[in-house]
């Protein structure tokens, strides 16, 4: 048995040997070394660049500027083609929108070459007024991009600064909203978020004896990198070939392209490899962050709890470009309002709007995050007015197994949803436990430690997806090999999340054999089958079922070849071994006699899913925190998350995934911020300057599983990998509010601000 088990991660210990195994190691030794001459202002054109002495110094082999470019306008975005995010970049621009964007492109021998030659690009600049803040953004007589289109309707319009926006309504929210007993109105922000990977973006790019460019990067996306290199460089596909080796995390933040436009145009132009990799410094200001966000709440219901009616209303910053804009707005919504199903009326409508800052792009959690914190404050708030438990209200009015939601087949990810009946919810069970491992009924709301310091708890529910339906697809291939092991070849991105060995142990757990028989190579679009990328919470339940497929079809054709051998009409496999009747044989030496006696043949089955529906993983998660009324200082003890995503197919990595998360959850909560000048400079560039939580600042974490099976997963999973991260910002908001009675509705809860509205109370 394979599924369910904790088993190490395949690649494990050749990372913690430090075998050579990231893009930077395995760049060719002579590559040209890439750098990215980058704007000082938020908002300007290039009037003129001259690049004659960068040019004389010594080692340097290419400069590249905006005139040395295709003019063709895209969007970096590594989602599903069409793509539902505005085509609003080139490589390199006349016009630069945030400070760090790319201004030129310069290759040498050598590192210090390179940096002696940028230093001697004269550039001017005309300076135009920025946007900086994103609440003055639309309508701003600014106009950030002019041109810019889209591939399908997403409410962009660059006239208004606007790259998407979105609305919906169900039933008549007003009209309901005013038969409420109670009505909770509050208005929330969320704030930029650095993705801090291990590793920072890397690329490096070479072309094959054949002329054909092979791009090596640290991407979440391979096939979608292939894709979109193809479209800027005018390259046919059958040209370019990416390759995913180990990568040092992701998060979202490589769920788009970045340096593998710079190394692939130095590699075309110089016929030499090259390779980039960015500073830490660079990755903070120039790839992206999580959205930033303003919510409006609203949100109704009756004297006894019936919630009846749920308004939310976003805006969002997209930063100076628009990927991902669209679908993060609209996960605000999908993957958070669906969790209170039984409202009479619901509304959504949000805009997405550009500012000459770093872009945002994709974050684990995906809006849901920022959806989930505003959501699941105002249910506490509601419950307060009313006077009731807040768990109670929740038991009340939250979805169950056998329900839907309306949402789902309106709100989808950059289009229209799919209808869905709930199979497996275990949100009441999760919510019984969490009480449990929180000690809820002793510490709620709040215990006074002494006359300085008191303890408050809370809570917050969550659910996310599993992939997106009629989009997300992804195929395996399983070929047998002549000692009776197996290649498993995957489309499929492992992001350092152990998805190889989940793949794999599903693979194993069909064909009835031992881990070690299953050989995975993952992410080459040349030698891998076609998957979309890691992304949405998709792997485990869309590739998942890809491999699962395929191992069927293989044991098919092994049963098959059994019956060829033994001139037999039925046989039985049972992993190792092939028999029938009283007549056996073991499958290597079948593999054998298939490679080299006169019936040869190689058995390869393919598999390929599609979604058709995402179930919904779900979350409890509750905080206790413990706080100085003298200083505002905020401590979290313990935070507490029981969790349901069907069966934990590994469950040490899958407790590992929601350990992670909710780190960059709490961070979120209490400590992260991206900050800028007012003239659009970004303060904290730098790990030193950036205030993630160490292990110093977080107290006791535990998680737990609920025993759940999702029927429409392979053997029951769902998803598990973004969840984690949904509800820390509410639950320790929640918490705050339980032990000060003060609600903070600005990410991230600061210290400051909690000694200032203690003064005031």
């Amino acid at each position: 048995m394979s599924v369910n088990k904790s088993v190490p991660k395949l690649d494990g210990k050749g990372l913690v040997h430090g075998k050579p195994a990231y893009t930077d190691d395995l760049a060719q030794q002579n590559s040209l070394i890439v750098k990215v001459l980058r704007s000082p202002h938020p908002f300007a054109e290039i009037i003129d660049i001259n690049i004659e002495k960068a040019n004389e110094v010594k080692g340097i082999k290419c400069i590249l500027t905006w005139k040395d470019v295709t003019d063709k306008l895209m969007s970096r975005a590594g989602q599903g083609y069409p793509e539902p995010s505005p085509y609003d970049k080139r490589i390199l621009d006349r016009y630069v929108r945030y400070v760090g964007d790319a201004v030129a492109v310069v290759a040498g021998e050598d590192e210090e070459s390179v940096e002696a030659a940028m230093d001697l690009i004269d550039v001017k600049y005309k300076v135009m007024e920025p946007v900086i803040d994103f609440e003055k953004a639309n309508g701003s007589s600014t106009v950030i991009h002019r041109g810019t289109f889209s591939q399908f309707e997403i409410g962009h319009n660059p006239e208004k600064n606007l790259a998407a926006s979105y609305e919906m309504e169900i039933g008549n929210v007003e009209d309901t909203l005013d038969n409420c007993d109670y009505v909770y109105k509050g208005r929330y922000y969320t704030q930029p978020q650095a993705h801090c990977m291990m590793e920072p973006h890397s690329a490096a790019a070479h072309l094959d004896c054949q002329g054909r460019l092979n791009v090596m990067t640290s991407t979440q996306t391979p096939f979608h990198v292939r894709r979109i290199l193809s479209r800027s460089l005018d390259m046919p596909i059958s040209q370019i070939r990416v390759i995913k080796p180990r990568i040092g995390g992701g998060y979202g933040g490589k769920q788009a392209i970045h340096g593998e436009f710079f190394v692939s145009m130095v590699t075309l132009k110089t016929g030499q490899p090259s390779k980039i990799t960015y500073t830490r410094k660079e990755v903070f200001q120039s790839t992206y962050t999580r959205h930033e966000m303003r919510i409006d709440m609203k949100i109704g219901a009756m004297k006894d709890g019936t919630i009846r009616a749920i308004d939310m209303a976003v805006l969002s910053n997209t930063g100076a470009y628009g990927e991902h804009a669209l679908t993060v707005l609209m996960v605000a919504g999908s993957k958070s309002l669906p969790l209170y199903n039984k409202v009479e009326a619901v509304a959504f409508r949000g805009d997405v709007v550009y500012t000459n800052t770093t872009p945002a792009g994709a974050f684990r959690g995906y809006g849901a995050v920022q959806g989930n914190y505003a959501l699941e404050s105002s249910v506490d708030e509601l419950a307060s007015m009313i006077g009731m438990d807040p768990v109670e209200i929740r038991r009340k009015n939250m979805i169950r197994e056998k329900e839907t939601s309306k949402i789902f087949e309106i709100m989808g990810e950059g289009k229209e949803g799919t209808a869905m009946i709930i199979e497996s919810c275990k949100l009441n069970e999760c919510l019984d436990r969490c009480l449990e491992m929180i000690e809820w009924k002793d510490k709620y709301p709040r215990v006074e430690v002494n006359g300085d310091k008191v303890r408050g708890v809370g809570l917050a529910l969550a659910m996310q997806g599993s992939g997106i339906p009629y989009v997300d697809m992804a195929s395996s291939i399983l070929k047998l090999n002549d000692d009776g092991s197996f290649n498993l070849l995957l489309g499929a991105t492992d992001l350092g999340t152990g998805s190889d060995t989940i793949l794999a142990q599903i693979a194993a757990e069909v064909l009835k054999v031992p881990l070690d028989k299953i050989i995975v190579y993952s992410s080459d679009t040349d030698l891998t089958p076609f998957d979309t990328g890691a992304y949405a919470s998709s792997t485990t339940f869309v590739s998942g079922h890809s491999v699962r497929i395929a191992a069927e079809k293989m044991v098919e054709r092994i049963k098959e070849a059994g019956r060829k051998h033994f001139n037999a009409l039925e046989v039985e496999y049972e992993g190792n071994c092939i028999s029938a009747g009283q007549d056996s044989v073991e499958l290597s030496e079948l593999a054998t006699v298939l490679y080299y006696s006169e019936n040869m043949e190689q058995l390869v089955a393919t598999g390929s899913y599609y979604g058709t529906n995402s179930p919904p993983p779900y979350m409890v998660g509750a905080a206790e925190v413990e706080i100085d009324k003298r200083t505002g200082k905020v401590d979290l003890l313990k935070y507490v998350a029981s969790v349901d995503c069907g069966t934990t197919i590994n469950p040490n990595l899958a407790k590992i995934q929601v350990e992670g998360a909710l780190l960059q959850g709490i961070g979120m909560a209490m400590y992260e911020d991206v900050s800028y000048t007012s003239t659009g400079r970004l303060i904290n560039n730098t790990m030193m300057k950036y205030n993630l939580p160490t292990r110093m600042e977080v107290g006791k974490i535990e998680v737990e599983f609920a025993d759940s099976y999702e029927p429409t997963g392979p053997f029951g999973a769902k998803s598990v990998g973004e969840i984690g991260i949904d509800t820390p910002p509410a639950a320790i908001s929640n918490a705050i509010k339980n032990a000060l009675g003060i609600r903070l509705n600005r990410l991230p809860m600061k210290s400051e601000e909690i000694w200032e509205n203690t003064r005031k109370k």
